[in-house]
């Protein structure tokens, strides 16, 4: 134990006296180094002053007065000592209809996006160095180019920014206000989510606020908020349904369809098929030739094509890829996948009449994209879909309604179809329908046909009434009307109740 004592006290430096002396010279070195005191009394106070952002010049009231804090990257602030900051909470409010292009993207005017941001302060007063907002389009390829490229897989295009704060202000206790609004452009592809890739509109608030992290220095707190904008596209329905007619060589089957070329994914659409020359009669050998439907099916079908292209670093390695028309549109990668969003089957719900010279089949279905087809308990969710989307980089979204008709035949004899014994002979029967998906336009309309009129269409009011010669007596000058003076009618003499009882 002894040992360990003497050990203790040779590791330091030097003895008592010698720490002493050595600690009061750095202590008069330093504080005329700082050239400030006069004395060996005020010299400690005035070291201690110098190291501290927030120090006064008066000891007496060191609160009295304000020193500028130093941050590094931002501007000078003023701020009092010892105040102490409020909590700041961001908020939104969207004051604007939904987001809808309506029409194609040719014809579209755009939609309106207007609404107010809130920073809520609480408990005192802040200081807020900046306040900025961006809008900004999201494209993100679930297969890019190179697939630990974070820059092939995510491009971002900023629509808007806007500076809510135009230079560094102290905000007080309450909710203060602070109002945008953006035009989105009509061409402009709408929110989607598929296979190959998803396109998001994204609205970001950021705040920087002074924060006291203590009386020797301060720094900024970001604040941040992201929200995401979901816009959506309708277009107009055509005043009629869509024909189309198809006929199956080598038979004399002919299958006319009616149905809307524009589909909505939470409605019910409706198709209606006739099938004609189902009969074939042979004469020579007095039977019928009857081609029975014994089932059908329709799929919803959607195919989406995209380009994934390739950033700066890997530009060089990438081939042009052409479009459809024949457009170079950008160095990448070609994309496309195609998958079923609605399917059923059908064995019945038809009318047949096989009694004339040719036979006949009418039927009528509803099809819809939130009918998906049968999947595996893994993936029992359901099916996503995508509306109708053509942009100028080359990502195009389409949608096909798919029948499929199985006939078979069978022959019967001449003038009693019912007898129709099968002959082992069946048909697969074929057809295609472009259509296009989009959401429901609702009771909205387009902001530019809710604007009010201008000044200069507005008519002139009251309206003139003009003379005809022998249709209409000239109006009547008012200013030969004798004037008529009012008079106040003498209110009857009310009975008394003496007289009432006489």
């Amino acid at each position: 134990m002894p040992h360990r004592v003497a050990n203790f006290l040779r590791s330091s430096s030097g003895s008592i006296s010698h720490i002493t002396k050595k600690a009061t010279g750095s202590s008069s070195s330093s504080s005329s180094g700082g050239g400030s005191g006069s004395g060996s009394g005020s010299s400690s106070r005035n070291h201690s002053a110098s190291t501290s952002p927030y120090a006064s010049d008066s000891d007496d009231h060191p609160h009295a007065h304000a020193q500028a804090v130093k941050m590094p990257g931002h501007r000078r602030l003023s701020l009092p000592f010892g105040r102490s900051n409020g909590t700041v909470r961001l908020d939104w409010r969207v004051e604007s209809p939904p987001l809808v292009f309506y029409g194609t993207p040719e014809e579209s005017t755009g939609a309106l996006l207007s609404g107010q941001m809130f920073l809520d302060v609480a408990g005192g007063a802040v200081d807020v160095d900046s306040f900025v907002a961006t809008l900004t389009l999201r494209v993100t390829h679930k297969r890019p180019y190179q697939g630990h490229c974070a820059d092939c897989q995510t491009q971002d295009t900023e629509l808007r920014s806007w500076r809510l704060l135009a230079h560094p202000a102290t905000l007080f206790a309450g909710r203060h206000p602070f109002p945008f609004s953006a035009l989105l452009e009509g061409h402009l592809p709408a929110s989607m989510d598929s296979p190959v890739l998803s396109m998001a509109y994204e609205f970001r608030a950021e705040a920087m606020v002074v924060r006291n992290a203590g009386p020797a220095a301060a720094s900024l707190l970001k604040l941040h908020v992201d929200l995401p904008l979901v816009v959506k596209r309708s277009l107009p329905e055509p005043l009629y349904p869509h024909n189309s007619v198809r006929v199956f060589p080598p038979t004399n089957v002919k299958a006319c369809a009616y149905y809307g070329s524009v589909i909505h994914p939470t409605g019910n659409n409706t198709l209606t098929l006739k099938l004609d020359g189902l009969v074939t009669p042979n004469p020579r050998a007095r039977t019928l030739d009857l081609w029975r439907l014994k089932k059908v099916t329709w799929r919803l079908e959607e195919t989406i094509k995209a380009i994934a292209p390739a950033c700066a670093r890997h530009a060089l390695s990438a081939m042009t890829v052409m479009t459809e028309e024949g457009v170079a549109a950008r160095k990448g990668a070609y994309r496309s996948e195609t998958r079923v969003i609605g399917e059923h089957v059908m064995e019945d719900g038809w009318k047949s009449d096989y009694s004339g010279n040719d036979g006949t089949v009418d039927m009528e279905f509803d099809y819809t994209a939130l009918n998906p087809p049968a999947r595996p308990m893994a993936s029992s969710s359901a099916a996503k879909y995508a509306c109708d989307t053509k942009t100028q980089d080359g990502t195009e979204v389409t949608h096909t309604l798919l029948l499929e008709l199985v006939v078979s035949k069978e022959r019967a004899p001449e003038g009693k179809p019912q007898l129709a014994t099968q002959t082992g002979t069946g048909r697969l029967l074929r057809m295609r329908f472009a259509v296009a998906l989009t959401e429901f336009s609702g009771l909205g309309v387009s902001w530019d046909n809710e604007a009010p009129p201008v000044y200069q269409d507005v008519p002139p009011s009251p309206p003139g009434y003009p003379c005809d010669a022998g249709q209409r007596e000239p109006p009547i000058d008012y200013s030969e009307l004798d004037a008529l003076e009012a008079q106040r009618a003498t209110p009857p003499a009310r009975l008394s109740d003496a007289e009432l009882s006489e």
